[in-house]
């Protein structure tokens, strides 16, 4: 049996954003949490989010360090492992997932235009963008859970679900808005 993983990307230090990885880990139960990186500085790019406050953001999201596994994102810094309780500052993590392989990373060293070696069937998961996606392309899966707290594109506040070979993208409410099997 396949782990049960919830992807969240972008939370950039919103309370709202990490409010809504509780709310879906409470959910769906997950094994783990993937997190892509950009979760305690908004970056010099972003406006900054409406719930900003990164000092309410480490203590939920320490609660929940037995079961994160983080790779870092552009917005990291290494002042940020002092306060978090899980490996954070890591550019990729790869995971087994069967017979395959999920290739974690936030998406500004490796993206889908800039694949690391990767075979048919591995899933790249990224995030960066702030806009969910879920495809296929040349047997590689990409999911990308879009930003928990600053989406982009029109978009509402998402994470995705990876469970039984399928990558679905939820938004707060739990309603799923794209999905793909990964078979």
């Amino acid at each position: 049996m396949e782990h049960t993983y919830i992807i969240i990307s972008d939370i950039h230090g919103a309370l709202s954003g990490a409010e809504l990885v509780q709310t879906a880990f409470e959910r769906h139960h997950p094994d783990y949490i993937l997190a892509l990186g950009d979760l305690l500085y908004h970056g010099p790019r972003n406006d900054v989010p409406p719930t900003y406050a990164p000092k309410k953001v480490i203590p939920i999201l320490n609660a929940l360090s037995t079961r994160i596994i983080a790779v870092r994102g552009n917005c990291e810094a290494d002042v940020d492992q002092k306060v978090l309780t899980f490996p954070c500052l890591a550019d990729y993590s790869i995971i087994p997932y069967g017979n395959r392989r999920i290739f974690m990373t936030h998406g500004h060293i490796y993206s889908p235009d800039h694949l690391p070696c990767m075979m048919k069937g591995d899933i790249f998961l990224s995030g960066h963008t702030h806009i969910y996606t879920a495809y296929e392309k040349e047997g590689i899966y990409f999911c990308n859970p879009g930003s928990v707290s600053i989406p982009k594109g029109g978009n509402p506040p998402t994470y995705g679900l990876l469970e039984d070979n399928v990558f679905s993208i939820h938004t707060a409410d739990g309603t799923t808005v794209a999905s793909i099997q990964a078979a």
